[in-house]
């Protein structure tokens, strides 16, 4: 089955990334002792979109094998919103063969499925750069996977009284991506000002 392969693939690529020692990964160091907090406030201080409470509950329980500075935490973040993208994939597949949508939300949970299998390619591919110090191709990556939810959204929308079964998905994906976005953007900035 293609889809098997291309995540076999996928998750094959990402697990390498992660297993490699990285010799120029350097950490940004000296940062506030209570990392994540800071990062969801100052966050939360440059957007009125971006929500403080959810940042603090899904980056709370970062694991001790991720380096607790800014580049561990937004690898976590991308990492949760591959989880993300991952899971509503397989999620919009088992609702493809349930028999209960009517024509036009099955076509428009067709494209959300083509959309979020490409989001994990995105993804994969985000983390990649990522890794390799490459932020703003990371960021403009991330962009695309954000649009990715919306684009979804915005398909059921178009037919009135049509309801979207992905919605808690989109604005989730929506919500860790702006997570990883601003996080990439502090470390870009902190880099940026110790080269200084």
């Amino acid at each position: 089955m293609w889809h098997c392969s291309f995540f076999t693939l996928s998750f094959s690529f990402l697990f390498f990334l992660l297993i490699i020692p990285r010799e120029n990964f350097s950490p940004v160091t000296g940062l506030p002792e209570d990392l994540v907090n800071t990062t969801c406030k100052q966050c939360a201080d440059k957007s009125t979109v971006f929500n403080y409470d959810f940042c603090l509950t899904s980056l709370q329980p970062i694991p001790t094998s991720h380096v607790t500075n800014l580049q561990g935490l937004a690898l976590f973040a991308m990492e949760l919103a591959l989880e993300n993208v991952t899971n509503t994939f397989w999620s919009i597949e088992k609702m493809l063969t349930s028999g209960r949508f009517d024509p036009y939300a099955l076509g428009c949970l067709k494209d959300c499925f083509e959309l979020y299998g490409e989001g994990v390619s995105m993804l994969v591919n985000s983390i990649g750069v990522f890794l390799h110090e490459q932020y703003d191709a990371a960021n403009v990556l991330l962009s695309a996977v954000m649009e990715t939810a919306s684009t979804c959204e915005e398909g059921f929308k178009e037919k009135e009284g049509e309801v979207c079964p992905l919605a808690e998905e989109n604005y989730n994906l929506f919500r860790l991506g702006d997570i990883a976005l601003c996080t990439i953007n502090l470390l870009s900035l902190a880099l940026g000002s110790k080269s200084s």
